[in-house]
């Protein structure tokens, strides 16, 4: 008959908290549970149920209690980085909906129409905020969710754990994945920044053929109508390529 302990070794207890610390920090910024409209309590719970489901996985390559305090906060503080850097830019590729959003808005003069957002702590452009709820059910109608904790497993194949985090790499990372953000949120609003120059031109032409014509009079309504029913015409497209460059990149990471 097979005893089993009913406590939990030292190295246990350590080797769970790095896991922890790595799954936590990781926890706090991926789209869907890091969100500030989601508790911290649930946050820090679902931060600890992953880490012990986690653990038996990972146990092998953790390494032994370490034998001083800077040696001990120092690996905390690795798995730590390396967790947040992750989050990061698995957050950082969203704010491509929130680009796309804005340059739409400023196309379509719904710029200062505000909407609390509530992925973020402060109002926003409804169509930015309108993007982004599309993207986050994207994520999670699709199991997308399911390759970022992929990407958490995996992880400890490229960033073992205790050992030094590449941090100019995380860093040219970081600033590659800024300019592809952006340059993605131009490409998503490009159908309405073609009719806005088109339209806009037209609009040059008949005020400069007939000055007694009230073009703004005339125009601006015709610009919001128009331009969202261009933008409601894309927004499959929009959403279907969003999700198909999202996943290719979480997919590098896993």
């Amino acid at each position: 008959m097979t005893l089993v302990e009913h406590y939990a070794l030292p190295e246990q207890i350590y080797g769970a908290a790095l896991v922890f610390a790595r799954v936590g920090a990781f926890c706090m910024l991926i789209p869907g549970i890091g969100e500030t409209s989601v508790p911290i309590n649930i946050r820090l719970a679902f931060s600890l149920l992953l880490a012990m489901v986690l653990y038996p996985i990972v146990r092998a390559s953790l390494p032994p209690i370490p034998s001083t305090v800077d040696g001990l906060a120092g690996q905390v503080t690795i798995e730590v980085l390396i967790g947040l850097a992750i989050g990061v830019l698995l957050r950082l590729f969203l704010a491509s909906l929130a680009v796309a959003g804005e340059v739409v808005s400023l196309q379509t003069t719904l710029s200062f129409a505000q909407t609390a957002n509530p992925t973020e702590a402060q109002p926003t452009a409804t169509v930015g905020s309108f993007l982004t709820l599309l993207g986050m059910t994207l994520i999670f109608a699709t199991n997308l969710h399911h390759v970022f904790l992929a990407g958490v497993i995996h992880s400890y194949a490229l960033f073992p754990a205790a050992r030094a985090a590449p941090v100019g790499d995380f860093g040219h990372l970081a600033v590659r994945m800024t300019g592809e953000t952006f340059a993605l949120g131009i490409q998503l609003s490009a159908p309405v920044m073609v009719f806005s120059l088109v339209f806009n031109v037209a609009a040059g032409f008949i005020g400069r053929a007939m000055p007694q014509f009230q073009v703004f009079f005339v125009a601006t309504p015709l610009t919001v109508m128009l331009g969202l029913s261009v933008f409601a015409l894309g927004l499959g497209v929009i959403g279907l390529l969003w999700l198909d460059r999202y996943r290719a990149f979480a997919e590098r990471l896993a």
